[in-house]
């Protein structure tokens, strides 16, 4: 069997009309915002027109699917929402995979037994600081976080969600227990550049990196920038300046060559051209596959921020949004899925996920696999973010045939 790429196509794009900005060329759809449930809507659309059941969850996660979940489901999926300014491919392309794959096997192969469904999770992309829906499906929720959780902006994840009609407790109810589900598969492009440089078409994944985020405050006194000396300035922008000439170093002692620690948003506060900065709000993600490193290099970025702030006499205060430690994905359900690649005779490599995924949620409860397909140049994030649709194809065929291969296998 083969899916229809086409239809496959042409799905994705009809998604990346829906928050889409014709300034940057990016697409904007939030966690809970208004695009975002503009696109949960047309999916359920779409899984209506092609005669699948369908529904919402109290997090927010659209499902769609094929035969009645009395015994144990085969579930596959990603997320639509998207980063600000992000690409077409991010996410959607698991969801729309799946979608075509529950299409085929209807027009295919009809008779298979296992119940087979799709999701598209809510608010994967972290806005609140961590993965809402495949949190909220895994049973990783609790009543202190939810009513607690925030954005850089401040706003809640309880007012976000009452904003689009929807009870933030009620995430709670949507946790799936291990024996509803058989195994969780996801297609992902890279955003990274590896398959991309070493022309490979499929990355089968092991594992997924561990991920923290920070909001880092440094509080120093505004002051006038032509009447304040320099020598005697409290300059908060200097603190994250000098912090940020730290990184490297604080990889180089603490972590390893899979180490990413990233500075991604910024304010400054007055925030006038004539104006010494009194406070830096910024944000520090760091990444590794390993917990223990992840630890020393959190350390290592507290120790250095707090010499920072002594040295520029700041306050450093710092709150910890989300750990998300490293996750292995299931060996049996990665080594069918590197069967499935070598059957095809497609190019691939094994290789590990430097950024977060809904599959290291799912891996708590039940088998969880992660299918790479190449990002142009390693760019994701970015409304340039392309893939070439051979490569579209070969994913979402390997997707195809490793749930029919799991439909017939126990693990």
């Amino acid at each position: 069997m083969v899916i229809n790429g086409e239809r496959l196509k042409a799905n994705l794009l009809e998604l990346a009309k829906i928050g889409y900005n014709e300034q940057d060329r990016g697409m904007y759809r939030i966690g809970f915002t208004d695009a975002d449930m503009q696109g949960r809507r047309w999916l359920q659309d779409k899984a209506k027109q092609a005669g699948l059941q369908t529904y919402m969850d109290g997090a927010g996660n659209v499902f769609f699917g094929r035969g009645d979940r009395d015994k144990p489901v085969i579930l596959m999926g990603s997320h639509i929402d998207t980063v600000p300014a992000g690409g077409v491919f991010d996410g959607a392309l698991g969801v729309m995979a799946a979608l075509e794959v529950i299409e085929t096997i209807n027009e295919q192969q009809p008779d298979i037994e296992t119940p087979i469904w799709g999701v598209a999770t809510a608010e994967e992309e972290g806005r609140f600081g961590g993965m809402l829906g495949a949190q909220a499906i895994s049973g990783c929720l609790n009543p202190d976080w939810l009513l607690s959780a925030h954005d850089a902006d401040n706003v809640y994840l309880k007012d976000a969600m009452a904003s689009q009609g929807l009870d933030v407790m009620q995430a709670l109810d949507a946790a799936w227990r291990p024996e509803q589900l058989k195994g969780f598969v996801e297609l992902h492009i890279e955003q990274g550049p590896v398959l991309f440089q070493r022309e490979l078409q499929i990355g089968v994944v092991e594992g997924i990196s561990g991920v923290f985020k920070w909001i880092v405050h440094l509080k120093g006194k505004a002051d006038h920038a032509g009447t304040a000396p320099m020598d005697m300035r409290s300059d908060a922008f200097m603190g994250l300046a000098d912090f940020a000439h730290e990184i490297e170093r604080i990889i180089d002692e603490n972590g390893t060559d899979k180490t990413r620690i990233t500075v991604g948003k910024v304010e400054l506060k007055p925030g006038h051209p004539h104006t010494v900065p009194g406070e830096a709000i910024f944000t520090i993600v760091g990444r590794d596959m390993d917990e223990g490193i992840m630890k020393e290099l959190a350390n290592a970025c507290r120790k250095t921020l707090s010499a920072i702030a002594r040295r520029h006499r700041l306050m450093f205060e710092y709150e910890q949004v989300s750990w998300l430690s490293p996750k292995p994905c299931s060996e049996p359900l990665t080594d069918l899925i590197e069967k499935q690649v070598k059957q095809r005779g497609y190019s691939y490599t094994r290789m590990p996920s430097g950024a977060g995924h809904d599959t290291q949620f799912l891996s708590e409860i039940t088998h969880a696999g992660l299918i790479f397909i190449p990002s142009i140049n390693g760019v994701s994030h970015a409304p340039d973010e392309w893939s070439h649709w051979r490569d579209v194809e070969a994913g979402t065929n390997v997707l195809l045939d490793t749930v029919i291969a799991m439909s017939k296998e126990s693990f």
